[in-house]
């Protein structure tokens, strides 16, 4: 190990990165969860819209999270994690499934392309070019608005959030005068709880604080269940072998984007083969975008709070990190998940000491360990997850900080790419109008000159996508 890694070279040794993997598995381990309740489970009432069971998620997840984990620790040497990005998942099962209406096999193609062109842009050095091509406002902007994208969905999970025939939206009721409200009333009870577990301690820097107030939400609802009559009666829970998931995952999710994903015949007969095609070309775009913005932002995040930036202010073996990362994200599509990229958790195991891939590869053990407790996790309900949903929320809208707002070309496009993605209920959307409105500032300001070619034909990709597919 000293020899592979370099633990002396990086001032480390086996305890600490043993310790470091640790903590970042606790503080990322909800993804499994949290993922696998969103494809199975996607609005919180047991409608099962992409036909995808919850156990066929749970494995995919594990299984691309440990081939990506595995992959930035050998191949880059460095102290990350990754796994089905938070985000991410939100985009491709509501605006690819439920939005566009493509099945769940199809929006597995436009995983696979992204991994693909991701690939390449890597291997080429073009990766540069298209990150450069986003101005910055919008750059900026897109994770803020996933963030608010993700905390709605958290908030319309745990029905905090309902439906309305007069606004749209609006808050759940918490009259408990209403007879046998207390039977709705106590799961958005138990979210908010926690919600706040999660919040206070992350500020105490507990060790995967989203797990523990997982957990927490889980205990305090099956014991507050007692005070709802036929609760335990209801629950309809089987306690299934951990075998049956990976028979689930073998049958519904691993390979569909091969068997089934090319099969485009349903959206073409409603939509037209224009339309599809420029909808995969939109969305898989869109895909890798938001994947390099999330990785090359958490590698140089990460990296910088461990101090393991190279002299030039680089990320150390940038280019194999962002390999691994594509890599993963193409294994992530034919095991049947969402595209896997580095998470921001991760950061929590490089405080701890991580400063080599053995912190990852221990990372990578527990998540091999933990595809065999599929069964636990089938216990926690989507109250609890949400309020994952809501903290990630809260940490990804951190980055509105660097937005220059006292400037109108800077600040409508990041409010617009913010505000459009969970109002329109579209991630896709938010970028298009980013684009669209930062085009138009500058050129009818007198500063055309600062966009630049690429900037112009991926901004009329999106807006033909809003033209022609919506």
């Amino acid at each position: 190990m000293e020899k592979f890694f370099q633990l002396k070279k990086h001032g480390t040794n086996v305890r600490t990165e043993i310790m470091a993997g640790l903590t970042t598995f606790f503080a990322m381990v909800y993804i499994l969860m949290v993922n696998a309740n969103m494809f199975a489970n996607p609005f919180g009432d047991g409608t099962n819209v992409l036909g995808v069971s919850y156990g066929a998620i749970y494995i995919a997840t594990a299984i691309s999270a440990v081939i990506g984990t595995v992959l930035i620790g050998l191949l880059a040497n460095l102290p990350l994690a990754q796994a089905s990005g938070m985000g991410l998942n939100a985009f491709f099962v509501y605006t690819v499934c439920v939005g566009f209406g493509l099945t769940y096999a199809n929006a597995l193609v436009l995983v696979l392309l992204d991994g693909i062109v991701f690939i390449l842009l890597t291997v080429t050095g073009l990766r540069r070019r298209i990150f450069e091509a986003i101005p910055k406002a919008v750059r900026v902007a897109i994770p803020a608005g996933i963030g608010l994208f993700i905390a709605f969905l958290g908030l319309q999970n745990a029905k905090i959030i309902v439906p309305s025939s007069s606004t749209g939206v609006t808050l759940g009721s918490f009259n408990l005068l209403i007879p046998e409200s207390w039977a709705t009333i106590m799961p958005m009870v138990v979210t908010i709880i926690a919600l706040f577990v999660i919040a206070v301690l992350a500020h105490k820097n507990v060790r995967g604080a989203v797990l523990w107030g997982i957990l927490c939400g889980a205990a305090l609802y099956y014991l507050l269940g007692l005070t709802v009559p036929g609760f335990y009666q209801n629950l309809g829970i089987t306690m299934e072998s951990p075998l049956a998931a990976f028979k689930a995952f073998g049958t519904e999710a691993f390979g569909k984007v091969f068997t089934e994903g090319f099969n485009f015949s349903a959206y073409t007969e409603a939509h037209g083969t224009a339309n599809l095609i420029l909808t995969i070309a939109t969305t898989a775009l869109a895909f890798c975008m938001v994947d390099m913005f999330d990785t090359l932002g958490t590698l140089y995040g990460a990296c910088a709070r461990g101090d393991m930036l190279t002299k030039e202010g680089e990320v150390p073996n940038m280019d194999k990190a962002m390999l691994a990362d594509a890599i993963a994200t193409t294994t992530g599509a034919i095991c049947g998940t969402s595209t896997v990229t580095t998470f921001v958790e991760s950061s929590s195991g490089v405080a701890e000491g991580g400063r080599t891939g053995l912190t990852a590869v221990v990372t990578a053990v527990l998540f091999f360990i933990a595809m065999f407790l599929s069964p636990i996790a089938q216990l926690i309900p989507s109250c609890a997850t949400a309020a994952a949903l809501v903290y990630v929320g809260v940490l990804m809208i951190a980055c509105v900080k660097d937005i220059d707002w006292r400037r109108l070309d800077e600040a409508l496009p990041a409010f617009l790419t913010m505000a459009i993605m969970p109002f329109a209920y579209n991630i896709s959307y938010g970028i298009a109008f980013g684009l669209l409105s930062f085009v138009v500032l500058k050129a009818c300001t007198g500063k055309a000159k600062e966009i630049k070619a690429s900037t112009w034909v991926i901004t009329l990709l999106f807006v033909a996508m809003l033209l022609l597919t919506h």
